[in-house]
């Protein structure tokens, strides 16, 4: 087996999903480097973060957090890209980790019932072969124990991606994409909502807006990245739009 596991590595190099680097000896899918070098946000504990206060105004969520910052050309970029373009779901479970190693001790996460990670549209999972929100997922169940409420959330609609869309194009795109299946099973629980990636929040509070229908439902966000900077211009953008929306 020794003999077979040395060939495989020498013609099937293992290497960091974060740097590209050759793994040592007892390293799996990130290197040691990169995880001491990998910008965490620390926002777990922090409840208004300015992630949290993007939401403020639109819809209740209990908390939100993200991992890691994200920027282009940047280690945590280069660990998304992949996991959604790559097949890399050791990249997706490895991020799913780290999330819940920060939040399993974290006053403001205590108390979870579900893992509720954002769905694809089923043409879209099949395309990529997996919903990397669930692959998150799945990373952060194994450090929490807390179950993932696979089915209870869907998307109705088939949008095209998010990538290089204004912020009034991104929601245009994803709102009123979200139903909910088995809604009873989420009643007076709290939940903890998985995406990828928070960039604007659209994606997010068009799934907040929908679950938030649940009677006496508590929803918190965690996601593996958000962007370095996040604009304070967005909670007011949302804001307006959203009550302008509810007007009309």
């Amino acid at each position: 087996m020794k003999i077979l596991n040395h060939l495989i590595n020498l013609f099937y190099p293992q290497v960091c999903a974060a740097c590209g680097n050759l793994l040592m000896k007892g390293e799996e899918t990130v290197c040691l480097t990169c995880r001491y070098l990998l910008p965490k946000t620390h926002y777990e504990n922090n409840a208004e973060n300015p992630l949290a206060q993007t939401f403020w105004g639109q819809v209740n969520f209990h908390a939100v957090t993200s991992e890691f910052f994200f920027s282009k050309t940047g280690k945590v970029q280069h660990l998304l890209h992949q996991l959604k373009y790559q097949g890399n779901r050791d990249a997706g479970f490895f991020l799913g980790q780290q999330i819940g190693e920060s939040i399993k001790n974290a006053e403001l996460f205590q108390g979870i019932d579900y893992l509720v990670p954002i769905p694809l549209h089923p043409k879209k999972e099949h395309i990529r072969g997996y919903n990397q929100s669930y692959v998150i997922a799945q990373g952060i169940e194994d450090k929490t124990r807390i179950p993932i409420a696979k089915d209870c959330l869907y998307r109705k609609v088939f949008t095209s991606t998010q990538t290089k869309k204004s912020r009034e194009e991104r929601w245009d795109n994803v709102k009123e994409i979200f139903d909910i299946n088995n809604h009873q099973k989420l009643i007076g629980k709290h939940i903890l909502l998985i995406d990828d990636v928070l960039t604007t929040g659209a994606t997010l509070l068009a799934a907040g807006n929908v679950l938030s229908e649940i009677k006496n439902i508590k929803i918190s966000v965690a996601t593996a990245a958000c962007t370095s900077k996040i604009k304070k211009s967005y909670r007011t953008y949302f804001y307006k739009l959203f009550f302008f929306r509810r007007q009309t």
